[in-house]
């Protein structure tokens, strides 16, 4: 290699690849067995893409028919379950209710207690379950056999002392036929303002814990080959919307655990139920995290104008007597809304995208 200059004032470099000026910002060319050079896919043109854009979706409505009457096929089986299970009684049946001091847990406890349930009801809050308590043993809602509920003060973010708490529960009645996993935690906020922290704590309580009461109280069950685990999941399972990203993982990451579960406890007569509720007048927003871990303290527009706690409790209560493997207990609009979802994800995803925009602007 040798530098030199011409009649010029720049200088080059005469290489075996040929002569390159100082000062390029091409590199001499490299061949040979350790040269690699990635490759991306041939993406097409604009015209192309919109073109297989247009065949998915015409794909994605053939298949709509076929949807259609699977619903069918389901709503018959569904109607054959109702008829011959409408009398089912939940008459001394002993269930444990988490997150029963406030909200749809307790419309619950009132709905279970009328049924005449052995109840065993559970939260942080002692002084409000003891409120619930009184309120039901005074309310004259139960005609038969009266069962006065039992309090137990649960923490679902207590790994450490859960174990002691379940030896309590089952020593009350020595087992549980009805399981109903209610207690959790809402959450509003931009993923980027949202600490790690706050999406631990909506996953420990809303999942984690859920799933190590149910592991802690499954052994009891299958030894008896009998019970009944309700899981409190959330619309937002399915259709998940901006500034609820920890919330919506928590309630999907509960969706996909309770369909494994279901699957495997089949042969072993215990029954998984799945309630995913739209929007219910309770506190829940009000109580929900934001992104700091600070307490929103508002009540969502959504959430003032949703269900009667005690109009969708009454609905739970019947899917559990007809032991009705998936609720949706929401409007026709949101059941559509999921439907269009997967059928349409693009669409979906850009009404999301200007909805979260609208959002911003707003805040």
């Amino acid at each position: 290699m040798k530098h030199s200059s011409g009649g010029d004032s720049s200088e080059t470099i005469t290489t075996t690849d040929g002569t390159i000026p100082l000062g390029s910002l091409e590199s001499p060319s490299k061949t040979g067995p350790d040269v690699h050079i990635l490759r991306l896919p041939f993406q097409g043109n604009f015209l192309s893409n919109c073109v297989k854009k247009l065949l998915n979706s015409f794909a994605c409505l053939l298949f709509l028919p076929l949807t259609i009457v699977g619903r069918l096929i389901e709503a018959f089986f569904a109607l054959k379950q109702r008829i011959s299970k409408h009398d089912s009684s939940l008459e001394g049946k002993v269930v444990l209710i988490t997150g029963a001091s406030s909200g749809l847990g307790e419309a619950l406890a009132k709905c279970l207690y009328t049924e005449g349930c052995k109840l065993i009801i559970a939260s942080r809050r002692y002084t409000e379950l003891d409120r619930v308590k009184e309120q039901l043993l005074g309310s004259g809602l139960r005609k038969g056999t009266i069962y006065p509920p039992v309090i137990i003060q649960l923490d679902l973010q207590d790994f450490v002392n859960l174990p002691d708490k379940v030896r309590t529960i089952l020593g009350v009645y020595g087992y549980i036929d009805i399981l109903v996993n209610n207690a959790g935690i809402s959450y509003r906020g931009e993923v980027t303002d949202t600490s790690l922290e706050v999406d631990a704590k909506v996953m420990n309580i809303n999942y984690f814990g859920t799933v190590a009461l149910t592991k802690a109280l499954l052994p009891s069950m299958i030894v008896r080959q009998s019970g009944h685990i309700v899981m409190i999941g959330s619309l937002q399972a399915k259709l998940a919307i901006p500034f609820r990203s920890a919330y919506a993982a928590s309630k999907h990451a509960l969706q996909a655990f309770s369909d494994s579960l279901r699957a495997e406890l089949d042969h072993r007569n215990i029954d998984v139920t799945v309630v995913n509720p739209g929007y219910i007048r309770t506190s829940l927003s009000v109580n929900a995290l934001t992104g700091r871990g600070d307490k929103y303290g508002q009540m969502d527009e959504t959430t003032e104008s949703g269900a009667d706690p005690l109009h969708a409790a009454y609905q739970i209560v019947i899917a559990i007597k007809r032991k009705t493997q998936e609720l949706m207990l929401c409007s026709i609009f949101y059941r559509l809304a999921v439907l269009f979802r997967a059928i349409f994800p693009s669409v979906y995803f850009k009404m999301m995208a200007r909805r979260a925009l609208r959002a911003k602007k707003i805040r």
